[in-house]
């Protein structure tokens, strides 16, 4: 490191204080910035030199069933976000999460011809989901008896805990599905046949899915 020799400068001073310099003063070398053209220093406590930390447009996470329709709506019209996820599994259903937030989650499911989730509950969980390629049949179960409807890209289907349904592609082509469980989905119980539950015998409830 180079010093510079400093001296105090007085007309009336004496020989003696000319004869001696005063102590050196270390010069720093200027830092070196990085390779954007920021330093460390220059960035420090300041979240506007890095615009991702201080965005204010980030959407606030849905928490009703509108917010959560919606959000199923936006990211299955975004296909550049599922599309490229999708795999297919000869054996079984597969699935990959999308998303999670406070109290909900998004799933991605693929149904080859044929595979079928069984009739099934969420538990207490309740539900959006939407076809976003080929064509789904679901089968539902209520005091009313069986029912049965497809599922088509464009559609959705909002169910509460408790609904009890099966979901099966009757094509002869693959399809994709979106799913949206709040809260996040922790059980499900399998029916090994399509009988309704004691509780929905002895506690008739109007179908707790509508089509949006």
């Amino acid at each position: 490191m180079r010093m510079n020799r400093i001296r105090k400068r007085n007309r009336d001073r004496s020989k003696h204080t000319r004869d001696h310099a005063a102590l050196p003063v270390p010069v720093a070398a200027p830092a070196r910035a990085w390779a954007d053209g920021l330093s460390d220093v220059s960035i420090a406590g300041d979240p506007l030199a890095f615009p991702h930390l201080a965005r204010t447009d980030l959407p606030a996470h849905p928490t009703t069933v509108a917010g959560y329709a919606q959000l199923v709506r936006e990211i299955a019209a975004d296909r550049d976000r599922w599309e490229p996820k999708v795999r297919y599994d000869a054996l079984t259903r597969w699935y990959a999460r999308l998303e999670t937030g406070p109290g909900y989650e998004v799933w991605l499911l693929s149904w080859l011809p044929g595979q079928s989730s069984g009739f099934h509950d969420h538990g207490d969980s309740s539900g959006v989901m939407t076809v976003v390629q080929g064509e789904l049949v679901e089968r539902s179960l209520t005091h009313a008896g069986e029912g049965a409807r497809t599922l088509r890209p464009g559609g959705q289907r909002v169910f509460s805990s408790g609904y009890l349904h099966e979901v099966v592609n009757a094509t002869l082509e693959p399809a994709v599905s979106i799913h949206l469980y709040s809260p996040g989905l922790t059980e499900m119980h399998q029916y090994g046949a399509p009988v309704v539950p004691e509780m929905q015998r002895t506690a008739p409830s109007p179908d707790p899915a509508e089509a949006l």
